[in-house]
């Protein structure tokens, strides 16, 4: 059991990594493929497309097949992916290598849960999927410092060659010691030790049900929403232009960037039970005590850095590492939302949609920016200022406006549709008014 876990939750690193494996060396790679600004962007979006629109194949592969075939494929798509990136000529190659990277990172993390929900008890599952989540990031940290320090002390092709080898061992690994249920049963299927109970692993969504019914709901509007608004910053800042930001923009060394960027990782890991345990406490006031707050805080720490006259104190750039960690932990209140307010049946679905806002918000995050920086003439790294860094980054306030407003809209639903507000009735001639 735990053999099994420790295989799954290293692969799950490794799949970070790839994920993130631009982070560090974005200046690199725009200098390497001769890319601009939006050129570069795009290696990062259509790498999370893809991740995103494999979400419901990967699940009903995974129904069919299990959790080993589709980790072990996951693998050697991403070998091929980094490869690829290794040797590739020109910008175009490496698009599609990235899309690769997407496609077998979609198959990780949740092959890695259904291997939770069959080998460990169901009571523990919820924890075990939290600890994996939270190990997982540490891929981020990979990715910002050896992998970067192997980059500028060996080269290209030989750091990149070097991932797509532990992918390759990995696959290996994986075909080798994985099995998708413990013996004697013969499906997957989860088991309560405490009650008894066993229930057959579903990983699909449940396109019967329809997506239009789970969206019908507010809770799960409410969910989308939270999901779109608090994640997308720090994930624009980690995947792709937090380094080039700090180092061209700021002026930091390496190593201080690569502090801070890690800063982000590390709190946000530190924050996640702190925010779940208030989450807990305060089921009905999440939205308002929790969610809204850790917007306004990253949007106040990044207003801060751009109107700062000049280069912003090292201090302050901690700082705003610091804000932007919060938004991941708190994204993980939208699946609570979406847990809360929706019956089992649904509750793929709803998962899935919630789930779809985070990455939609980080697609236009990351699209924005780039597009941003050609506008103001900063398309290559020897263009790049800090003042066109400032205002490439405001074009995330209006992401931020936007999520804030109808996370406050769909909150007041929900909570008339639960019964824990009043609903407003009609006043005469038609308009509508609060009851007292």
């Amino acid at each position: 059991m735990w053999l099994i876990w420790t295989v799954g939750v290293a692969a799950y690193v490794l799949a970070i990594v790839n994920r993130t494996s631009l982070s560090a060396v974005g200046v690199d790679a725009a200098q390497r493929f001769d890319a601009d600004a939006s050129m570069l962007s795009m290696l990062a979006v259509l790498q999370l497309v893809v991740y995103a629109s494999m979400q419901i194949p990967v699940g009903l592969m995974l129904d069919r097949y299990g959790a080993r075939p589709m980790m072990t494929i996951g693998m050697i798509l991403m070998a091929v992916g980094q490869l690829a990136i290794a040797f590739a000529p020109t910008v175009g190659i490496a698009v599609v290598a990235r899309m690769l990277l997407g496609a077998g990172d979609a198959a990780v993390f949740p092959s890695v849960l259904r291997l939770i929900a069959t080998w460990f008890p169901a009571q523990r599952a919820p924890v075990m999927n939290q600890v994996t989540g939270i190990v997982g990031q540490m891929g981020q940290i990979v990715a910002l410092i050896p992998l970067a320090h192997l980059v500028h002390s060996t080269s290209w092709t030989i750091a990149f060659g070097s991932v797509a080898g532990l992918a390759v061992l990995f696959a290996v690994l994986i075909f080798a010691l994985i099995r998708n249920h413990p013996p004697g049963y013969k499906g997957d299927v989860s088991v309560n030790t405490d009650t008894g109970a066993i229930e057959i692993v579903k990983s699909s969504v449940d396109t019967s049900v329809g997506i239009r019914a789970a969206w019908a709901h507010p809770g799960t509007r409410l969910a989308f929403w939270t999901h779109f608004t608090t994640p997308f910053a720090g994930t624009a800042f980690v995947i792709l232009w937090g380094v080039p930001f700090l180092t061209v923009g700021q002026g930091l060394t390496m190593g201080q960037a690569s502090a801070v960027a890690s800063t982000l990782v590390v709190v946000g890991v530190v924050f996640g039970p702190m925010l779940g345990a208030l989450s807990a406490k305060v089921p009905n006031l999440r939205s308002r005590l929790l969610v809204l707050p850790t917007v306004a805080i990253q949007l106040a720490a990044w207003l801060v850095v751009i109107l700062w006259p000049g280069r912003a104190p090292l201090w302050m750039l901690f700082v705003l590492a610091v804000a932007l960690a919060v938004g991941g932990p708190a994204s993980m209140i939208a699946f609570d939302h979406a847990r809360t307010h929706n019956p089992s049946h649904r509750l793929s679905t709803a998962t899935g949609i919630t789930n779809v806002g985070g990455f939609l918000a980080a697609l236009l995050a990351l699209f924005f920016i780039g597009v941003a920086m050609d506008l103001q003439g900063a398309s290559r790294p020897e263009d790049y200022t800090l003042d066109a860094f400032k205002i490439a980054f405001l074009t995330q306030v209006p992401l931020w406006l936007l999520g804030a407003v109808f996370i406050a809209i769909e909150r007041k639903r929900t909570r008339r549709h639960i019964g824990l507000d009043k609903p407003r009735k009609k006043r005469k001639g038609g308009r509508e008014g609060a009851e007292s």
